[in-house]
């Protein structure tokens, strides 16, 4: 019977009180401490009035307190709702409308201040702030404020087939999704990856996908679970990836392709001692051959490919060769079925479902979109893939319109509005993914402009648009059209733009001076993806 987080967390704090749960900053977590610092922020949530089904924003890079705030809020009932500090005002606030939430706890940092907050959308004095030891001020309060509230009554024993997390995803419509999971959905995903990524007594994981993202979130719970400690990175740097494998003998990386083109470029730059590792993962888009190939050289250690999505995670497993190939663990429900939703033969194409326990129950308060994706207890996935021998699964395509872009899914319609909103001269906008070896996909757009309007507002056009969207969204090329071309049924054809933005492969000179000043605002890690 697979355990609930809190509850794995106690049996370790129980059984292994002063073995490390996870190394922050070279500094040593215990089980021990870790369970003492949840039930603080746990009584402290329950003193500041947040129930059972309350929204509590967490808005902050990997850190400590980012753990305890997830566990906190499954041991009082309250929903965690993880949002990227990559997200631009405009974007951050329509969510956080949403939401409605009882709490906010984010961190300053040159991403994200708490004064960016609209008062009006949280309730007074409900912004913690986690780096900062500032006395309350403007309805913000320091986060040691939290684990300092006097609550001596009893924490209520949450439901477990109530939401829990919502994780925040873009879909094929303009208007981003929340997925829903229960304390059940996530012990048994957990538990799953847990049993089937053939982990090691001795094992040891270096953690810098956001726990934000259901990746850095699965990842977590998947080791506090198996007693596994793992070593917690504020966001992903190649650099200190590697000089964390070398000073812990860490034995497990994990990320998406991008991160291991940059960690072969500093490895080649400065040598690290890597022996200690065992197993490479990388998730989120296709990993070209070449690029495994050259990692699992350098690395000593192999690169494989692992499937897994907000929605459902532990169903598949990492596959054993060189591709875009992964495996169906023991007692995973699967299907591959064609448009009409009849099972396809072998080696067939055909859209990946899953049903199962590990499941997400639905997208919160979007019930057309829950309909669309879970259909009699199976979701629908979007992905195409084909069996191969054995238990393993090759994908071959996306179903879907959606962007990845080093791991990070874009809504094309979500970028097409903030195009024609953050310019009057854009009249209409397509955006499609373009391929690329290292990052999967990065974003292009197409625009018509209005009468009288000249090409040279492009990079205004690109400016604009950068105050609006987080920088993985922005389009990394615009090119102008007279008219979008369109289908019979009237609508944008981007089986036609997509040939031609693949058939592209240089970008416009006014694009490109606009995207350089763009790239010189980011942060490096925005850079890369975010």
């Amino acid at each position: 019977m697979p355990v609930r987080p809190t509850e794995a967390l106690m049996h370790q704090a129980q059984s292994r009180p002063e073995s490390a749960a996870f190394i922050f900053h070279e500094d040593v977590w215990t089980y021990r401490r870790f369970a003492d610092e949840v039930e603080r922020a746990a009584r402290g949530l329950a003193a500041q009035g947040v129930k059972a089904g309350d929204r509590v924003i967490l808005h902050m890079m990997n850190r400590p307190e980012m753990l305890v705030a997830y566990y906190a809020c499954f041991k009082v009932g309250a929903i965690a709702a993880p949002l990227r500090t990559t997200l631009k005002y405009a974007e951050l606030a329509p969510l956080l409308r949403r939401l409605k939430p009882a709490l906010y706890i984010g961190e300053t940092g040159p991403y994200q201040n708490a004064s960016s907050v609209d008062a009006a959308i949280l309730p007074e004095n409900s912004c913690l702030i986690v780096n900062s030891a500032a006395e309350q001020s403007c309805g913000v309060q320091p986060w040691d404020n939290l684990l300092k509230q006097d609550a001596s009554a009893d924490l209520p024993v949450p439901a477990s087939c109530k939401p829990a997390v919502l994780i925040n995803t873009s879909g094929t419509t303009g208007q981003p999704k929340f997925v829903t999971h229960t304390l059940d959905t996530l012990a048994a995903a957990t538990d799953l990856l847990g049993k089937h990524c053939a982990f090691a007594e001795n094992d040891m994981i270096v953690l810098s996908t956001g726990m934000a993202h259901a990746s850095g979130l699965s990842t977590s719970l998947a080791c506090i679970g198996r007693g596994m400690p793992f070593v917690v990175l504020e966001s992903f740097d190649a650099d200190a990836v590697l000089d964390n494998v070398e000073r812990y003998g860490c034995t497990w990386l994990l990320g998406f392709p991008y991160h291991y083109a940059a960690l072969l470029a500093s490895q080649q730059e400065k040598p690290r001692d890597l022996s200690s590792l065992r197993v490479c993962l990388t998730g989120g888009d296709v990993c070209p051959v070449d690029l495994q190939e050259r990692a699992t050289s350098v690395f000593g250690a192999p690169l494989y490919n692992f499937w897994g999505a907000s929605e459902v995670m532990g169903s598949l497993t990492f596959g054993l060769e060189d591709g875009p190939v992964v495996r169906i663990v023991e007692g995973a429900r699967v299907r591959l079925v064609d448009d009409r939703g009849a099972d396809v033969g072998h080696g067939e194409t055909g859209e990946l479902l899953i049903a199962g326990p590990n499941v997400f129950v639905g997208y919160w308060n979007d019930p057309d979109a829950t309909a669309q994706s879970l259909k009699a207890g199976w979701y629908y996935t979007g992905d195409l893939m084909r069996r191969g021998d054995g238990d393993e699964l090759w994908f071959v395509s996306r179903k879907k319109d959606i962007i990845i872009r080093g791991g990070t899914n874009i809504s094309p319609v979500e970028v097409e509005e903030a195009l024609i909103a953050s310019h009057p001269a854009v009249e209409e906008a397509a955006v499609v993914g373009k391929p690329d070896p290292i990052l999967g996909q990065r974003v292009f757009g197409f625009v018509k402009l209005t009468g009288g309007a000249k090409q040279t507002i492009v990079p205004e056009i690109l400016e604009n648009v950068a105050q609006h969207l987080a920088p993985h969204k922005i389009p990394e090329d615009l090119q102008v059209l007279s008219a979008l071309p369109r289908n019979a049924l009237s609508k944008v054809d981007r089986k036609i733009l997509q040939v031609m933005v693949s058939a592209d492969t240089a970008p416009s000179a006014s694009a490109s001076h606009a995207l350089t000043k763009i790239a010189a605002r980011r942060p490096k890690a925005a850079i890369l993806g975010g």
